[in-house]
């Protein structure tokens, strides 16, 4: 196989790994920036990201920050460069524990900020009638599942799961 055939594969797989990323609502160049490091050699710096995908300096910092979070890529020193390069790591398990814990966790957050507006709202138009009762019951079973959504997460057994 010749380094163009090489290199349509290593280019449909980082397509594809942004279609997955996307899909999962994390962001197509979280999963591009990814599978470009991943099947990369070499380290690979933040201007090498840009180019080679097309991405914004804005959107390559971003990404590799967030990527450094779950702990998917690493910063690496380049002897006689100064630039930032990037490596990424393949513990599968630790980096899918990190973004989907990480993600829900912001996303639960989120919903709990949602949840409070929308009682204090209520409150502040209270004026007792059927539809008012209505809604703040369907309000509080919806925090009700929150608070248990946030129990099982924070839950020692599924924190375990994904050693």
């Amino acid at each position: 196989m010749n380094n163009q055939s090489l290199d349509s594969v290593v280019y449909q797989f980082i397509e594809d790994a942004g279609n997955a990323t996307k899909s999962l609502g994390m962001g197509r160049v979280l999963g591009q920036i990814f599978a470009y490091l991943y099947f990369s050699q070499d380290p690979i710096s933040l201007a090498d990201m840009q180019d080679t995908l097309g991405i914004s300096k804005g959107s390559a910092s971003m990404g590799v920050r967030q990527l450094e979070k779950w702990g998917a890529v690493k910063k690496v020193w380049v002897k006689g460069d100064r630039k930032d390069y990037y490596i990424a790591n393949d513990w599968f398990g630790r980096i899918l524990k990190n973004a989907v814990m990480d993600t829900l966790s912001e996303k639960m957050e989120s919903y709990a900020s949602s949840l409070g507006s929308a009682e204090k709202s209520l409150d502040d138009l209270a004026d007792g009638n059927g539809r008012e009762k209505f809604i703040r019951d369907r309000l509080k079973h919806l925090g009700d599942f929150h608070d248990r959504v946030r129990g099982l997460v924070k839950n020692p057994l599924v924190k375990a799961l994904f050693k």
